[in-house]
């Protein structure tokens, strides 16, 4: 089954305050389709709803932790006294770890923030929307934000984001197998935005880091900037290129119309990687197909040598601090 038309669809994104979210709320609105966008950051979610809907198109916000379910629960309720229905949901939001060091260095609190926002942020969105959707009857979609990294396969610089990734294409695939199963009206699908990097929100996502997850030591090294990463993958001789947010939604939309579970946009860098994994587990092999990476200020970046590893051009090259731009806004 699947979304039939975006006119007079309902779309519920969260993170849909910028970067991705707020492209595929625009592509949408365009389309036809109302909005509810979810967000974290008010001040933001603010400024992208007053633009929505001084380009004519009806949208609301609601100020979501996607943490908590009870918050979700409250994203649905407002949606569904909005516009009585929901044909699409983006569960969307995302953060980085902010961790440091390595994987059995961590702080638990850089484990429960990015598993919270990444993982449970699907799980709830799931739990909360897709029964009401099915029991409304209608066509619909429910789409979850995944990456390349983890995904795909892990970059060993970045265990905490790439395992929540793995997740959600995990959850992602069993959802589209319990619709399946009871022939329901709704579709399921998972997004990896790309092909290349993005300029994102999730570059800085620590800004929006709660306090019930601070992290207990602070780092030693300094947040990097994009433009730093940018400069050092540069310097290292790496072809770096950018996807904008808006062809991530044009592919969405694409998607939708053709009922595409993945999406996953063509990149023989990926199409690599996919292999490299595959074979090292049909030939029971150790996963060399991952390699030590260069730090540059005190964090990792993606190294040149040789395929089928990560390269730059990765939608999600994250850093030990500041994951690649994927999702949250």
């Amino acid at each position: 089954m699947g979304l039939n038309t975006f006119e007079g669809a309902v779309a519920v994104i969260t993170g849909g305050a910028s970067g991705i979210g707020a492209a595929m709320a625009r592509r949408f609105g365009h389309e036809g389709a109302r909005l509810v966008l979810a967000d974290v950051e008010v001040g933001a979610l603010d400024a992208e709803v007053a633009f929505l809907t001084d380009k004519g198109f009806d949208a609301i916000g609601v100020v979501t932790d996607v943490r908590s379910r009870e918050s979700v629960a409250a994203l649905a309720g407002q949606a569904y006294l909005a516009f009585g229905k929901v044909n699409i949901l983006c569960n969307n939001a995302g953060v980085g770890s902010g961790s440091e060091g390595r994987i059995w260095e961590y702080e638990t609190n850089d484990w429960a923030w990015a598993t919270g926002v990444n993982v449970w942020g699907v799980i709830n969105g799931i739990s909360v929307f897709v029964p009401r959707m099915l029991e409304q009857g209608h066509d619909g979609v429910v789409i979850n934000t995944s990456s390349g990294n983890g995904g795909v396969a892990p970059l060993a610089s970045t265990p905490i984001y790439a395992m929540t990734k793995a997740a959600v294409t995990c959850i992602t695939e069993c959802l589209h197998a319990h619709l399946r199963e009871v022939q329901a009206p709704l579709s399921a699908a998972v997004l990896y935005p790309g092909p290349h990097m993005l300029r994102t929100g999730l570059w800085t996502s620590w800004r929006n880091r709660p306090g019930d997850v601070a992290k207990v030591t602070p780092r030693s090294t300094p947040y990097p900037t994009l433009d730093q990463m940018e400069e050092a993958m540069r310097a290292a001789g790496m072809d770096v290129r950018f996807t904008e947010p808006d062809e991530v939604a044009d592919q969405v939309v694409e998607a939708i119309r053709a009922d595409r579970f993945w999406i996953l946009p063509p990149s023989e860098e990926t199409d690599r990687r996919v292999r490299a994994r595959a074979e090292a587990m049909l030939a029971r092999s150790a996963p060399d197909y991952l390699y030590p990476l260069p730090t540059v200020g005190g964090t990792q970046v993606p190294s040149s040598g040789g395929t089928p590893v990560p390269s730059a051009s990765d939608p999600a090259v994250q850093s030990s601090g500041v994951t690649p731009p994927a999702e949250e806004r």
